[in-house]
């Protein structure tokens, strides 16, 4: 089987397994939200795509957890997981697969996978020594400790000394070959500053990192050694492959590997950047496996410019925000609002700001004026005019023409903010056309083809806005579509590719008189300021 051609005409991306010490926060959340944006997107353009996410539910932070709150280790990873498919189905994740570590499937594909490994001579059993961070599940080096041998990750936790047997990963073996396929593949790693982080911390030398852990329970046993229990990381990466699996398929590399290996995308934060950039495409070339052809870290959230936590008592609940203002508002916000792989802010007042200036005022009103303008000037009917009677210098036609191409690129690039500003720019046109052209004094004048000329553009203009954030806000974008006539909901996967391909849709000028309107309705009720979240 030839993979590489096999994903050119198939995309499969990821989010982290989210790790189940604790309940889902916004950090979890937004990278989600981006992912489900991309995997949108990829439909759209009628390409099958798979979007997989899950749960990371072994380890020792997991283990302590649960034992202070007196639950059973599963029990309490249970109770955390079934939180995450909770939120994402309130954030209207469009997921194919979700992966929970403790599925025993996955057990018999970590170790098929450590046996490719341990033939190939990469384990070796070794004795651990150093400061150990539990809530990372990593060992640090102590240049990197704060003042207290405190984690500079998890600034109010001291990690602890570990001198323990483990087995050990031969990263430093792959040294030459990790630089070499960076160096190939300068997109593998994006954007520019994580890969810089990368080949900064590559260049200084590669140590062997340990993949085993004496004393804890909740995981699988090494098969070579049943005392030690796999390291989360190792057994953690995997479970993207676990998740390739179809669901009555044997538990084999083969079968998981067959249709959607190598993975297009992974989507992490910042903080993992270091496994999935170093470690994992070492483990994979070490089983002589493809590795992933992009990986991209994206920034840290903060909230009024303040680091979040909840010793801070300053977390934001993304359950409470999404109740309160609605899916397509977070959204949007989070994905317009912050420049994707750098850090960025949520800050209220300006979220209330944003959604009612971009969704209530521009590009709602300027739906509902039109239909209510359509229906008094043209009989409620699409005016009949098609693309070739609006001529190339108008404005509205001058922007929307290259407009779908320019999103395109965007969302391709990860540029989600970006992609908004150019479909707004479109939408903030038209607002101003509206008012330049005044179709009601042409109406007065007589002038009726001027009038249906305009009100023509306006609306073809507001369909295009709508199909091209329809991966951001696709509730929002399946109310636009109804009320212009067109039977498309964007949150049909099955639809989209048939009745609304990316090659017609993307273009200014589809919409015509054959067309029914609905009737007009505010597509986003403005949002009034309530207490702080």
């Amino acid at each position: 089987m030839n993979l590489v051609e096999k994903t050119e005409k198939t995309f499969a991306l990821t989010t982290p397994l989210y790790y189940v010490n604790d309940l889902p926060h916004i950090g979890s959340a937004y990278t989600t939200m981006a992912a489900d944006v991309v995997v949108r997107f990829q439909r759209l353009q009628g390409r099958p795509a798979l979007l997989i996410t899950g749960t990371d539910e072994h380890g020792q932070k997991i283990q302590r957890t649960a034992e202070s709150k007196g639950q059973k280790p599963q029990e309490f990873a249970d109770e955390i997981s079934t939180a995450f498919v909770s939120l994402w189905e309130l954030l209207n994740i469009q997921y194919n697969r979700f992966i929970r570590t403790s599925d025993p499937r996955h057990e018999a594909i970590v170790k098929e996978f450590f046996y490719k490994v341990w033939d190939k001579g990469d384990i070796y059993l070794g004795q651990q020594k150093g400061w150990y961070c539990v809530s990372c599940e990593e060992f640090k080096e102590e240049r990197d400790l704060l003042d207290g041998h405190r984690c500079p990750i998890h600034t109010n936790k001291e990690v602890e000394w570990r001198d323990e047997e483990n087995y050990f990963f031969r990263l430093s073996n792959y040294q030459n070959q990790l630089e070499a396929f960076y160096q190939s593949q300068p997109d593998f790693i994006q954007p520019e500053s994580r890969r810089n982080e990368v080949l900064k911390f590559v260049s200084q030398g590669l140590q062997d990192f340990s993949i085993s852990r004496v004393n804890l329970e909740l995981g699988f046993p090494i098969p070579v050694n049943p005392k030690h229990t796999f390291y989360v990381w190792f057994d953690a990466l995997l479970g993207y492959v676990t998740a390739l699996l179809e669901p009555d398929a044997e538990p084999t590399l083969e079968n998981a590997l067959g249709k959607w290996w190598p993975i297009n995308l992974h989507l992490i934060g910042k903080d993992i950047l270091r496994f999935h950039a170093v470690y994992w495409p070492a483990m994979l070339m070490s089983a002589s496996l493809p590795v992933p052809q992009h990986v991209f870290g994206h920034g840290f959230l903060t909230k009024d410019g303040t680091k979040m936590g909840k010793t801070l008592g300053n977390t934001l609940d993304p359950i409470a925000l999404i109740d309160r203002y609605g899916a397509d508002a977070v959204r949007y916000y989070f994905l317009k609002e912050i420049e994707f792989g750098k850090d960025g802010d949520f800050n209220e007042v300006r979220f209330i700001n944003v959604v009612n200036a971009d969704l209530a005022n521009d590009l709602g009103n300027l739906l509902n004026r039109n239909l209510n303008m359509v229906k008094k000037y043209c009989a409620g009917d699409v005016p009949s005019i098609v693309s070739e009677d609006i001529t190339v210098n108008n404005p509205l036609k001058a922007i929307g023409l290259p407009l779908g191409e320019k999103v395109k690129e965007a969302y391709e690039a990860l540029s989600f903010s970006q992609g908004c500003e150019a479909v707004l720019s479109l939408v903030r046109a038209s607002n101003k056309y509206i008012d330049d052209q005044a179709p009601w004094s042409l109406y007065k004048q007589g002038q009726q083809q001027s009038v249906e000329e305009v009100l023509y553009a306006v609306l073809e203009s507001v369909r295009l806005a709508a199909y091209l954030l329809s991966p951001i806000i696709p509730n929002i974008s399946s109310d636009i579509y109804q009320q212009l006539g067109f039977g498309i909901d964007f949150n049909d996967q099955k639809q989209l590719s048939v009745l609304a391909p990316f090659k017609t849709h993307a273009k200014w000028g589809l919409l015509t008189n054959k067309q029914t309107l609905g009737t007009p309705r505010p597509i986003f009720q403005r949002i009034e300021p309530l207490r702080q979240l």
